[in-house]
């Protein structure tokens, strides 16, 4: 089994694994790369390195899974890699899928009927699929025993007359789009749902309202805020109300209200979940400070 680590030449692991040159692109790596290894790649471009080696050796490896390793990263680092994977697969992987298939019914047989029912299986997954991004859902479509389906069908059962070169590239794209799916959604079982699973022991049930809010959120610990206003910030994600707010930090209830505004405004978040997923994140408070 190959097994990358920090002094690994990146640039000699892309010369045999061009498939993972669109992994790189989600982390923001550019072709390039000279004889740099992964830690001074990662130094580069500001990347946690422990966070790129787990993800990048299971992308390598089918059978390894660093569990232990991902379960220790906060849930906002794990959630911007899902959502640029999801961007990945939604606009190229997809789209080049759709491409494929659409020359290859384009170029063969219009009377063919088994093409045409190809086509309305692929629209069909490609709502599903698309649908269930858009909801930023953490719960799985079909959409790999329907891509299974769909490969299967090119593999065992098309006949008649059709262009058999434009076959192999749908079969290919198919195979792409199915192997990068299965290891997002094993990333999205075992290391996301376990996560939210923990936010709402805590009391932090809306987790759909906390994906939402990491789409539009950079986090970051320098943030602009006061410190007063990181007191008023830690009390609001704890789950206190204003008034008691104000009371414990001994300001004016109009005083409060301010703060908040300039939070919100500065932050760009709105909602008291979107604040405790910030906080959480950012090491601010711990979800066993939640109040149930």
């Amino acid at each position: 089994m190959l097994f990358l680590d920090k002094t690994t030449i990146l640039s000699e692991v892309i010369d045999n694994h061009h498939s993972l040159i669109p992994l790189l692109n989600r982390f923001g790596i550019r072709m390039g790369l000279g004889d740099k290894s992964i830690s001074q790649i990662c130094k580069e471009y500001k990347l946690n390195e422990e966070f790129f080696l787990a993800i990048i050796n299971t992308y390598i490896n089918e059978d390894y899974f660093p569990e232990r390793t991902l379960l220790k990263f906060d849930i906002a680092t794990v959630i911007s890699f899902i959502k640029k994977t999801e961007m990945y697969l939604h606009h190229y992987q997809l789209s080049n899928l759709e491409k494929h298939l659409n020359a290859f019914i384009t170029t063969s047989d219009p009377e063919n009927k088994q093409l045409k029912l190809t086509q309305r299986l692929f629209v069909r997954f490609k709502e599903e699929y698309v649908n269930h991004i858009e909801r930023s859902s953490i719960e799985l479509p079909a959409s790999e025993e329907a891509l299974q389906d769909l490969k299967s069908i090119f593999i065992k059962h098309i006949s008649g007359n059709f262009n058999e070169n434009l076959c192999y590239a749908v079969i290919f794209s198919i195979d792409s789009l199915l192997k990068d799916l299965q290891k997002h959604n094993r990333i999205k079982v075992k290391i996301l749902q376990p996560m939210i699973e923990n936010l709402a022991v805590s009391g932090v049930d809306n987790w759909q309202e906390l994906l939402d809010a990491e789409a539009q959120i950079s986090f970051d610990k320098d943030a602009p805020i006061s410190p007063r206003e990181l007191d008023v910030l830690k009390l609001v994600a704890r789950g206190h109300i204003n008034k008691e707010i104000a009371d414990k930090l001994n300001i004016s209830l109009n005083t409060v209200l301010s703060h908040r505004k300039n939070i919100t405004s500065k932050l760009g978040i709105k909602t008291v979940s979107g604040l405790i997923f910030y906080c959480i994140s950012n090491g601010y408070i711990s979800t066993d400070e939640i109040e149930l």
